[in-house]
């Protein structure tokens, strides 16, 4: 039945390519998921869920969609979330609605199928077909410079693209399974000299997809130029592709991850502080948020390095929980701060910020929301992101005895400072936005606050950074099921 979750948005692109009314199809579409996905917490380990029909035989690949674990449910979630906040906010050019209401559902749909898929070769697949809407929208509908930021992202995702896969054919391959179930190849035992080789191309691979230092480059110039839905679902939800499979599929690779720690952890900084600084220094809302992303990702990647150096999930039980938490607080809090920052681009014609000033005169409510996103995105106690955050710390120094600093321990000191770096800009972008006098482009007549229909789905995100900043709980309960049995404890049953 999880199979509904990528049918309903995929069946709404094409009734809208055949001529259905494309807003309409699009919020009935995306609002029905967000209905099954919520009503889908209460039953989500029902078998009625989970469905594994083989569609080859060799090799064996089934079409195989369910809630693996308590991981899975939260990603689509997180899905079902960002893609009606999408669906709902955003000013289609006119003439364009078939293109950009059906390229939305695609990529949610495709989101969603990458999340829920229990076979790796439909993991895969469904996140290629995500991107293919991404790169049309940014280059047909997308704004300054498009094209060649929509050149650039296909570039190198579909380098990332290519890297990983042959990553996880290597995988299969030695992991010696007859099928890419991830139920069975988490059963299998790779030989440690191939799982080194492995590793390197999964981390590459996946690292240029969530955007990696140093192969981040393509990520704020596109974010900047996408539709802010684009940016929003990308950045909140495609981006999280990456680190998904990277902890769904390390207990097959553990000791070759472990082999380059070091690396992972230099890169980790790289997005931390090295974009942190990149990030101080941008002129305009859009590409801030654009490297902001960026550099958000280091702290999710110091969680997983957390696991690496740990060597098991028993180990450091804190690091995958940390890891999944942060992953959701950051989709809802960037996508909610693109969608601000579009309203204000289409409301005073601008997103410089030299240009800005004194908007929450005339638009008290949309400073309100910014203000909250902003103030999630620094990891403000009470909001998503600060729960993400400390348990993203706290794995950094779980099972330490108080002697000599390891490695992820220094990097997590080290990153600590990416607090304050995020403070500086957002703090700034805020102060220069909405407070001080008014600004001609503030000024205007035509600068109004929020209409009820924008209210919606910024209200809706905001609640969820709420939610799970009052109680986290609310994620890590479902994270509480055993995983999978890891290749080296089943050897040594």
């Amino acid at each position: 039945m999880s199979i509904l979750f990528v049918l309903i948005p995929i069946l709404g692109a094409l009734a809208i390519l055949l001529g259905s009314k494309a807003k309409t199809t699009a919020l009935i579409a995306s609002g029905l998921n967000l209905f099954l996905g919520l009503g889908s917490l209460f039953c989500w380990q029902a078998k009625i869920w989970s469905m594994s029909p083989e569609i080859l035989s060799k090799p064996s690949i089934h079409l195989a969609f369910g809630f693996y674990d308590g991981m899975s449910v939260i990603m689509m979630i997180l899905s079902v979330l960002v893609l009606f906040a999408a669906t709902m906010s955003g000013k289609c050019p006119e003439g364009r609605e078939k293109l950009w209401y059906s390229s939305l559902l695609l990529i949610g749909g495709g989101a969603l199928g990458a999340f829920l898929s229990t076979d790796l070769f439909f993991f895969y697949a469904f996140h290629e077909l995500a991107l293919i809407p991404t790169f049309l929208m940014i280059g047909i509908l997308g704004s300054g410079e498009r094209k060649e930021a929509a050149w650039k992202i296909t570039i190198y995702l579909a380098l990332g693209s290519i890297i990983l896969l042959a990553g996880l054919i290597w995988l299969v391959s030695a992991s010696g399974s007859e099928t890419w179930l991830f139920s069975e190849l988490l059963k299998s035992k790779i030989d440690p000299s191939a799982q080194t080789g492995i590793a390197a191309l999964l981390i590459v691979g996946f690292g240029i997809l969530i955007s990696l230092f140093p192969f981040h480059s393509w990520a704020a110039p596109a974010y900047a130029s996408a539709p802010a839905p684009v940016a929003m679902l990308h950045a909140g939800v495609l981006k999280k592709f990456g680190l998904y499979g990277l902890i769904r599929l390390y207990p097959m690779v553990s000791e070759g991850m472990q082999h380059w720690l070091g690396a992972l952890i230099v890169l980790l900084l790289g997005n931390i502080l090295w974009v942190g600084f990149v990030t101080i220094n941008q002129k305009r809302l859009d590409t801030m948020l654009g490297n902001s992303s960026v550099m958000h990702m280091g702290y999710i990647f110091l969680a997983f390095a957390a696991l690496v150096q740990a060597g098991s999930v028993e180990a450091n039980p804190l690091a995958i929980p940390a890891a999944v938490v942060l992953m959701f607080a950051h989709g809802v809090s960037i996508a909610l701060l693109f969608m601000l920052t579009d309203t204000i681009r289409r409301k005073t014609g601008t997103v410089e910020l030299a240009e800005l000033g004194g908007l929450a005169k005339a638009a008290p409510r949309l400073a309100f929301l910014f203000g909250l996103a902003g103030m999630a995105s620094i990891g403000l106690p009470g909001l998503a992101n600060f729960s993400g955050e400390v348990l993203v710390f706290l794995s950094g120094f779980e099972g330490y005895d108080g002697g000599k600093l390891g490695c992820v321990q220094v990097a997590t000191i080290l990153a600590l400072w990416g607090v304050v770096i995020s403070a500086v800009y957002m703090l700034r972008a805020f102060r220069q936005t909405f407070q001080g006098p008014a600004v001609p482009a503030t000024s205007s007549k035509n600068v109004t606050d929020f209409g009820p229909f924008c209210q919606i789905p910024a209200a809706l995100l905001a609640l969820a950074l709420l939610v799970v900043g009052l109680y986290p709980n609310s994620l890590l309960n479902l994270l509480k099921d055993p995983a999978p049995v890891a290749p080296t404890e089943q050897a040594a049953e």
